[in-house]
Order: structure tokens, then sequence, then C-alpha cells
């Protein structure tokens, strides 16, 4: 089930997407998407693993895991205004992390996974605003998110994603689009994309490009996945 007003839980799987608003463009030009990405890289990969993603001009989708509480830690404010976007992450932090997500005498608080999607889509907004000289919201909120408890839907959802340019008449190729994960999870370059994960549920490479090269019908696949 698709839901977007329930928090995003630790250790679970999720299929994130979002759009423009009245489907208004997010990027423009390449400048946009690797905004977009720097972005995503300060505010989300603190919290959560990305296994699949394509960035689309006026959409975007998003495989990915929320870390547990230990592997993320505890964040405190750097600055004395307690700026939503200084803070400074401890991993394997002391002390209980059950407590209350307010800050405590020290200004240690517990992270929020949904709140940084919340503040990712906020500072693209604001950039592009700026740049743009546009007023008003970018995204449509809440933005979506779909729970995911089953191998079987998470290839299926790597498929999908990795083949949406495809389907937008972008390109005849994945290869071919620049703003996808399907490049990096060909590449031998260094990447913090969980690759090896994510080839692994097709069991190896050959198999993984194989899939990937086949015909889909995205209807069907559309309403299997329940977008």
């Amino acid at each position: 089930m698709v839901t977007t007003h329930i928090p995003l839980e630790f250790e679970s799987y999720y299929h994130v997407y979002n759009r423009g608003i009245n489907r208004c463009d997010l990027f423009q030009e390449s400048k946009d998407y690797k905004h977009f990405l720097r972005l995503y890289e300060k505010y989300i990969e603190p919290i959560a693993d990305t296994f699949a993603w394509v960035l689309m001009p006026n959409h975007f989708h998003l495989l990915i895991r929320i870390k547990s509480e230990k592997e993320i830690g505890v964040y405190k404010n750097l600055n004395s205004e307690g700026a939503k976007d200084s803070v400074r992450f401890q991993t394997e932090p002391d002390g209980n992390l059950s407590e209350s997500e307010g800050p405590d005498r020290v200004g240690i608080k517990k992270p929020n996974p949904t709140k940084h999607f919340s503040h990712l889509f906020n500072a693209y907004a604001k950039y592009i605003n700026k740049k743009y000289q546009r007023t008003g919201s970018l995204f449509e909120h809440p933005f979506r998110r779909k729970q995911i408890d089953d191998e079987t839907y998470l290839m299926t959802l790597v498929l999908y994603i990795h083949n949406n340019p495809i389907h937008h008449g972008f390109t005849d190729m994945a290869l071919d689009y620049p703003w996808s994960s399907y490049l990096s999870c060909l590449s031998d370059k260094p990447t913090r994309l969980l690759k090896n994960e994510v080839v692994g549920w097709f069991d190896e490479i050959t198999n993984f490009k194989f899939m990937h090269q086949q015909h889909i019908d995205f209807m069907k696949l559309e309403e299997w996945l329940e977008i």
C-alpha cells in the first residue's frame, strides 16, 4: 500500500517517489540534476542506503532502505540557532536511542528519516525558486512511499526505475540515460550505491543486463507495483 503520512520506519525498504506540483519540471538542465544529488547526499545518505534511483524531468523514483537507529546514530546542532541543516552525525552512539525525539539538554536529537526527506525537498525547492525566479511549492506533498518486504518486488522495481526513461520516451536504452543508477551498477568506479546487493538480486551481472534489455509492459507493471 502506498502511504503519504506514515513515518518511515527504521530497517525497512521503501519505494519513494514524487513529482513536480501540477506536473511542473523539477529539473531543467544538468546543473539541477547534479544539485539535487548533492542535496540527496547531504540529507538522505546519512539515514538511508540507496539501491536504485532515477531522476526524470518532472518526477523521480528511489529504492532505499532506512538504516537502523544504531547505524544512523544521533545528531547534534552545530550552531546556537539550531539550523536544521547544520548537524553532525555521531555513529555508534552511546545511550538509549528510544528516548524522545526532542533535543535533550545538550542538543542531542534522534534521527527522523521522514523529516530528512522534507529537508531535501525544501532545500531543493529554494534552489529552483531562486534560480528560475518562481514562488510556491515545487513538489507534490506529502511525498509518496511504499514499504517493501518482498524480493521479487525489489527486483521488479529496479527494472521499472532503470527503464523509466524508456517508458517516457527519453531514450531507447537504459544505458544511454545519465540520471539513473543503472550506469553505476555496471561501473567499476567506487559508489555509495549498494550495487553489489542489487546485482545479487539478479544472481550475477550478465542476468542483470539481460533482464534490463527485455520488453516491459509498463501499464501492467505499474498496476502490479501499485504505483
